[in-house]
Formats: structure tokens, sequence, C-alpha cells
């Protein structure tokens, strides 16, 4: 019988590869959803990627609820948390955000110990660790922790930073440290397995939709979710992962980078595409009639460069080109029609 992973948030961009990358490694996998409704459609999902769905299973729970989490726990070896909240549109109460974040991790870590999983897979973020600090020339690295009372720092940077440090709290607190990874990777891209682009995608959509008119100075570092859900299966059982985090992307790139990888690969949109960049002053103000970039405007003019030479050592290969990512959810975008 193979092992049990309860693996929350299987509805989301990253929880669907992240699925589908456990049952092809031969992992039995109980899914969390919110909405039960959810679990037909992950199925769908997971069955036109050629997944075997005898070893999938579901459990509702919910990241501010106690119920159902020590029973979806139950004869589990391993416990894969990747549900949280992320909105594009920072709420104006930033505990919206906060609050179902380090609740959740603290429910699923609770449950995860009081039912004796051997290893627990969290996933965080970059944005966990390279906020909220002056501009450096030097990469981020897994020693690093983003300031939450820093400038520029979001309620989404905000909640992923007390999330993960709560995670490391309980299981210090647990004697249990070194049965903790955290996977904290950059900006996701890459194939989507169905019709919902999640936010991730969203960037891409409004560059190949005509939606943005011009392109603000920003850059963030890329990764394809392929990367990151393998490094979520590598991190269960590999020797050297338990205790440590491990920041993942590719590479930074600029918006008009972006765009003009995209103009490439798909000329036919061409016309769509903006291709100037504004100044770093018009692109403050025009921040504050654009909730997406209004969400992001600290990172207005500024480049964040992270080692992730740690997580490729625990892939054990390179990471996929950040273009071929861009390129991968370009094309995914148009043939779910979502635009």
């Amino acid at each position: 019988m193979s092992d049990l992973v309860l693996l929350t948030g299987i509805s989301g961009f990253l929880g669907g590869h992240v699925a589908r990358a456990l049952l092809a490694a031969g992992y039995t996998v109980r899914g969390s959803v919110r909405n039960p409704a959810k679990a037909d459609q992950v199925r769908d999902t997971l069955g036109r990627a050629g997944a075997d769905l005898s070893r999938l299973q579901f459990v509702t729970l919910d990241l501010l609820r106690d119920e159902g989490w020590a029973e979806a726990a139950k004869g589990c070896r391993y416990l894969m948390h990747t549900a949280s909240p992320l909105l594009l549109k920072m709420p104006a109460d930033k505990m919206e955000l906060i609050r179902p974040a380090v609740e959740g991790t603290e429910r699923a870590l609770r449950a995860g110990l009081d039912a004796g999983v051997a290893r627990i897979v969290l996933t965080s973020s970059v944005v966990a660790i390279a906020y909220g600090h002056p501009p450096r020339a030097t990469p981020f690295t897994a020693q690093d922790w983003t300031n939450p009372e820093g400038r520029g720092v979001n309620a989404y940077a905000e909640s992923k930073t007390r999330a993960e440090r709560r995670a490391w709290a309980i299981m210090k607190a647990a004697g249990r440290e070194q049965d903790l990874v955290a996977i904290n990777p950059a900006l996701i891209l890459g194939p989507l397995q169905d019709q919902d682009p999640g936010t991730s995608a969203v960037a891409v959509e409004r560059l190949m939709d005509g939606s943005i008119p011009a392109l603000p100075r920003m850059a963030f570092e890329i990764v394809d979710v392929r990367d990151v859900a393998d490094a979520h299966v590598a991190a269960l059982t590999s020797p050297k992962a338990g205790g440590q985090r491990f920041p993942i992307g590719e590479r930074p790139l600029f918006f008009k980078e972006i765009a003009d990888i995209l103009r490439q690969h798909f000329p036919e949109r061409a016309r769509k595409i903006p291709r100037f960049e504004i100044p770093d002053w018009a692109a403050r103000l025009y921040a504050q009639f654009d909730a997406d970039l209004r969400a992001q405007r600290g990172e207005i003019g500024s480049v964040k460069r992270i080692d992730s030479s740690p997580a490729i050592a625990l892939l054990g290969r390179a990471l996929i080109p950040a273009e071929d990512a861009i390129v991968a959810t370009g094309k995914s975008l148009i043939e779910q029609h979502i635009i």
C-alpha cells in the first residue's frame, strides 16, 4: 500500500500540479477542498492529465474551522500544506488574508503532529524572505526573512511571513523542527491544468489581452509550477531537506522582458501586448487607479534576486527556464479559452 499524503489546497494552481506529481510518484493523495463541489472538477482535471485516480481521495476542510482536520490527517504518513489565501487586490482589512493564512497553518500542522506524520512540507513564498528590506545587489537566501513592518510589504507578504514563522514556532515547540520543510517559490507560472487561471497567471493574461496599456518597470523572479511541484515531492523524503527552507526561482525578469517574450512567441497577439515602459513616477501615479498594480507598487523600480542553489540541489537538475514557463502560461491561457 502506498504512503498516504494529506494535501491541502488541491484545487489550486500549485496544488493540482503537486497532486499530479505525487500520484505519478506512487503516493496516495487525500486532497482537501473547501467546497465539496470542487472535488469532481479536480478529479476530472487530474484524470485528463493521466493521473491514477484510484489513489485519489477528498476531504472537506476550512482554514478557519476546526472541523475535520483530525480525521483528515488520520493514517497519513506525510502532510503537504499548500492551501493559503491569495488575492491580487489587497483587502482593506489585512487580517482577511493574515488570519486564514496563520490559523490555517496552525490547524494543518497541529493535525499533522497529532496524527504522527513523518514530515510536513509547507508552501511558503519568497515574499516571506525578500521584502521589507533596503535595495541590495546580493541574492536573498533561506537565512533572510521579510520584515512585515518594512516599506512596501503588502498584506499577502505579511500573511505568508507570519504563517511560515508560526509553522517553525509550532514545530520547535514540539521538538520536531527537523520534520518541517518550507518551499519558498517566486512568481509561479507554467501550464494551467484547467480553466481557472488562479492569480499567478493573471499578469500574463493581462499582458496578452490588451488590458495593460504600458509597462511598469517592475521585475519578479519566475519559477515554473512543475519545478515547484517536484520540489515539494522531493522534500517529503530527502534526508537533507528536513528543517530547511528552499527559495526557488529561475531568474528575475522585468515586465518589458516578459512582454517581449510573449510578443515573440505569440505574434498574432503582438498588437495587444504593450511595448513601452513608463517612468517609475508615472507607474506610482497609475497605481492609484489600478488595484493590481497598487498591491505591488513597492516593487516599482526594484529587482530582487534569490539564491536557488539549495532548491536546485534538492531537485538534482537545473530549473526550467523562465521563458519556457511564460510561454507555457500563454499557451494554456489560449488553449483553455481564457483569452
